[in-house]
């Protein structure tokens, strides 16, 4: 049993996956920076309007800045909820088509940086990926 508990704590530990890489500036240079990917788990499944029923996905947030990661994770119950309450609203129809799943990406994306913005006073999240899509 011990195992088994040492060896979750360790998967959780792992679970974020960093990437390092440059980033461009705004006046187009190359400037060094580090990417990182924080992957909000369990996958979330919510209740849908319209005759679908419900949404299953996994979501991975990207940063262009891998110090900001331990701000994401402290405040990932916060955004989870964020998420369930934005997905639960939409109509199951709408987010099937491609243009629809784009559109509540981005939508996603800016209400989770909102979140972060109130909570830590920086929208510290640059990306938002669905890597898990499911409407039934």
């Amino acid at each position: 049993m011990r195992f088994i508990t040492l060896l979750l704590s360790v998967m959780l530990v792992f679970s974020t996956t960093q990437l390092s890489a440059a980033t461009e500036t705004k006046d187009g240079s190359e400037a060094p920076g580090t990417m990182a990917y924080y992957e909000l788990s369990p996958s979330i499944v919510v209740n849908v309007k319209g005759r679908e029923k419900y949404i299953r996905c996994d979501v991975q947030l990207m940063t262009r800045d891998e110090t900001r990661l331990p701000a994401i994770s402290l405040h990932a119950p916060a955004l989870r909820h964020e998420l369930i309450l934005l997905l639960s609203d939409q109509q199951g129809a709408e987010i099937r088509t491609t243009k629809g799943k784009e559109k509540l990406r981005k939508v996603a994306l800016k209400s989770l940086q909102a979140v972060m913005k109130n909570l830590v006073g920086d929208e510290t999240i640059d990306e938002l990926f669905f890597t898990t899509y499911l409407v039934q």
